[in-house]
């Protein structure tokens, strides 16, 4: 019953420390300084820096025809976005909360998402939406939630949530390249969160997981910021004796269907995790693949989710941590799948 940190592979890349939100604007600033079709657009990206400092900087940087501060219309941004991207641009929009993307969803899903297909491949959206997403700053119920599983629901479009520094660059380089619109969903509080990135252009696949860590009797799936904490818990778990593998998808839409199976194999015990309400939620979805493939031959327990309460996020600090899950709600989950195995 062991847990290890999962090697990485083999590189001569070189690596620097920085913060998450330091990897987000270099990302940016090198797709900007490869390509004059990218451009940054959003409510007070520019003189402001964006609503968490991600864009400090980048207008003196690149100026006001590529650091482009718009009024608050959010439908009016993506709009603008969308047919950019039509035109052969290639657009980034900053959407101050994710939850204000509901006044853009009519561009986003009816639009973004459907345009290369009912043009018959004639057109495309290269078009990547970034927005913070979460709880955990006091945000209250309009600015804290998690919607990943609305945009992962829709065909078109790709869905990607950073949950480390090097993935933040990566990622978005890669979203940045793909020829149709990617939403990329990062968490506010891993914004000043600190990790090794690899120097220069690499890129981190759409559609590959990251297994952080493995350990022989339970897999735990957690996204954003539930995999520090899932990574958190892993380290109390093994003092207990219990080894854990924490699988991070990375990309929801690709997702790595393949990796997770392999891993819940493995350890015949699986924890799914995430910020999201139960109700609905993504690793709804993980579950049914899990139920649905040949893994479920090697449960030696039930398939569990733990997930945020089914209501609006609260603002009082102490009702905010209790509605969404904490490394001892992921603890105390992992441990009761131990005792819940099946005879």
């Amino acid at each position: 019953m062991t847990t290890t940190i999962a090697a990485p592979a083999p590189s001569t890349a070189k690596t620097t420390d920085m913060t998450y939100s330091d990897a987000v604007r270099e990302a940016l600033s090198l797709a900007m300084e490869a390509d004059e079709r990218v451009f940054i657009l959003g409510e007070d990206i520019g003189v402001y820096g964006g609503a968490f400092g991600v864009t400090k900087g980048m207008l003196d940087r690149f100026g006001p025809q590529r650091v482009r501060d718009t009024p608050i219309s959010e439908l009016g941004i993506v709009g603008a976005a969308v047919g950019a991207a039509m035109v052969g641009m290639r657009p980034v929009v900053e959407i101050q909360f994710s939850d204000f993307t509901n006044q853009a969803m009519d561009q986003i899903v009816n639009q973004a998402a459907k345009i290369h297909f009912m043009l018959g491949g004639a057109a495309h959206v290269p078009m990547v939406l970034r927005a913070p997403s979460g709880s955990g700053t006091g945000a209250a119920a309009q600015h804290s939630q998690s919607l990943e599983a609305w945009f992962a629901h829709v065909p078109g479009l790709k869905v990607v949530l950073p949950a480390t520094a090097a993935d933040a660059k990566g990622l978005l380089l890669a979203a940045i390249d793909d020829p149709n619109p990617v939403i990329v969903l990062e968490h506010k509080l891993l914004y000043r969160t600190t990790g090794s990135v690899p120097v220069g252009n690499a890129r981190v696949p759409l559609g590959k997981a990251n297994v952080a860590c493995r350990g022989d009797d339970v897999t735990i799936v957690a996204t954003g910021v539930m995999v520090s904490r899932a990574l958190a818990a892993a380290e109390v778990l093994r003092e207990s004796g219990i080894g854990v593998t924490v699988v991070d998808p990375r990309t929801l839409v690709p997702l790595d269907e393949q990796t997770i199976l392999e891993e819940v194999k493995a350890t015949g015990r699986v924890l799914l995790v995430q910020e999201a309400p139960r109700n609905g939620g993504f690793m709804s979805e993980i579950a049914a693949r899990i139920a649905g493939s040949d893994a479920i031959y090697h449960l030696l327990a039930p398939i569990e989710r733990l997930c945020g309460l089914d209501a609006p996020i609260p603002y009082a600090p102490e009702l905010e941590k209790a509605s969404v899950p904490q490394i001892d709600d992921i603890v105390a989950g992992a441990k009761a799948l131990m005792e819940n195995s099946y005879a």
